[in-house]
């Protein structure tokens, strides 16, 4: 799966839905994706937010990208501490987003990795996150050809993708190798805000800045498998 820097609630619903989470660290950035960017609330309104990159090669891997030198993550904290100081779990959601923010290593991949982490560990998933440099496959692959080779590199039986992979990748090509197919539908429930209505798909600030451990354990669970 791309790397995603604090994104948004399915996302964690897959890792926890799966026994090992291969996170991509050798694969190209792209300029138009998700990859370092999401949109919190402030004052009721969706805002965007970003990490700045370091110029550089579009044909890069996201582990060759580095963050900008006037990147300010203070700044950015600011920013979120304005929009949710009276959100009912800013005291223990605040912790979590100053050990991401305030993360030393500037390289994209390996500070996006710490954030999935720390994440995971504040929502209580103990999904192994495998990099997927680290499994010996044949990275020189594409597309499904290269799923199918990392499933194999490490003994899964059984490939859980999120719903967009029902245009890319062929069912019968993953049992032709011994894999089944399965797609996870992330279910978006709504719990309050601020606002007053739901604005759902926002950054995984949002939620953990809104629910306590029992709300957030049952918002993991909202979404559901199938084969097609």
């Amino acid at each position: 799966m791309q790397p995603y820097f604090l994104p948004y609630i399915g996302y964690f619903q897959l890792i926890q839905a799966v026994d090992v989470f291969v996170l991509y660290d050798n694969i190209k950035y792209t300029k138009k994706g998700w990859i370092n960017r999401n949109r919190y609330l402030a004052n009721g309104r969706e805002k965007p937010f970003s990490l700045p990159l370091k110029k550089d090669s579009d044909y890069l891997d996201i582990r060759n990208r580095v963050l900008a030198d006037d990147f300010d993550p203070e700044k950015m904290l600011n920013g979120i501490q304005e929009a949710y100081r009276k959100a009912p779990c800013f005291q223990s959601a605040m912790p979590v987003l100053r050990d991401i923010f305030l993360y030393e290593d500037r390289n994209l991949f390996a500070y996006i990795h710490n954030a999935v982490i720390r994440i995971c560990r504040h929502l209580g998933i103990g999904t192994s996150i495998v990099t997927s440099s680290q499994v010996p496959a044949d990275h020189a692959l594409a597309g499904e050809r290269r799923v199918i080779d990392i499933c194999r590199a490490i003994s899964a039986d059984t490939y859980i993708n999120p719903p967009g992979g029902r245009i890319l990748y062929n069912p019968t090509h993953f049992s032709e190798c011994g894999l089944k197919l399965q797609f996870i539908d992330p279910v978006l429930h709504p719990y309050p805000q601020p606002a007053g209505h739901f604005t759902a798909g926002l950054s995984v600030i949002d939620v953990i800045m809104n629910n306590d451990q029992q709300m957030l354990a049952a918002l993991l669970s909202k979404y559901s498998i199938s084969d097609s």
